[in-house]
């Protein structure tokens, strides 16, 4: 697609998302969606084989799932979900097969558990960059705590309590997404550029998290 044609679809597809995405919990609203965007397009520069107008699309229709997610308190998988509407919106608003199926794709394994699931293609391994790096540093820290606040979750709690606790419960602190989640990110990164932001805000994180377990005991530094 020449670039001001695409140009335009991007423009479209943002106004898609952001009513679609009007209601969403604030942790995977729209704004999270063009800070994923705009984390693509910085990968993108250290990618350059990959094809940049699907990793645009994609990483702007990656999360049009969560609400059927979050309704479902984590029962239905939000990538799954939004692989299947993305592609119906993107052959409905005249993108070729092929193109809905790429961006499709992306948006199916950005949230990968197995290996059978990875990412695989460029495209792929940098739509799951951008949106795991938005889940670290101080935005992923402020994030944990909105989701945390949004499920009745309770400020802080002790190591072995967070790690005996569940989803959505009162246990599910932004410190259990954290030991549970986040501290593993860097690991599975995709790209070397996500790589190494990846553990420069997983240090910032720690660095956090130490300080906030003394302070919770009523000691300050």
């Amino acid at each position: 697609m020449d670039r001001k044609k695409f140009n335009q679809k991007l423009k479209e597809t943002k106004i898609f998302v952001k009513n679609a995405l009007q209601n969403s919990h604030s942790c995977h609203d729209y704004e999270h969606t063009i800070r994923v965007f705009n984390n693509a397009k910085m990968l993108l520069k250290f990618e350059k084989e990959a094809d940049y107008q699907v990793v645009l699309i994609a990483s702007l229709l990656h999360d049009i799932g969560r609400s059927n997610e979050f309704a479902s308190s984590g029962n239905i998988c939000h990538a799954q979900a939004g692989a299947e509407i993305a592609k119906k919106y993107l052959l409905e608003n005249n993108f070729d097969g092929e193109f809905a199926e790429k961006a499709a794709q992306a948006i199916r394994v950005h949230r990968f558990r197995n290996k059978k699931n990875a990412p695989k293609t460029s495209e792929e391994k940098i739509l799951y960059d951008a949106d795991k790096l938005d889940s670290l540093g101080a935005v992923g820290i402020g994030r944990a705590f909105m989701f945390a606040a949004a499920v009745g979750a309770k400020l802080h709690n002790s190591k072995s309590a967070a790690l005996r606790g569940r989803e959505y419960s009162s246990d599910d602190t932004a410190y259990r997404e954290y030991l549970v989640k986040l501290v593993r990110i860097p690991q599975k990164m995709q790209t070397r550029q996500g790589r190494i932001i990846a553990e420069r805000e997983l240090e910032f994180m720690k660095e956090f998290f130490d300080k906030l377990n003394i302070q919770s005991k009523g000691k300050i530094l």
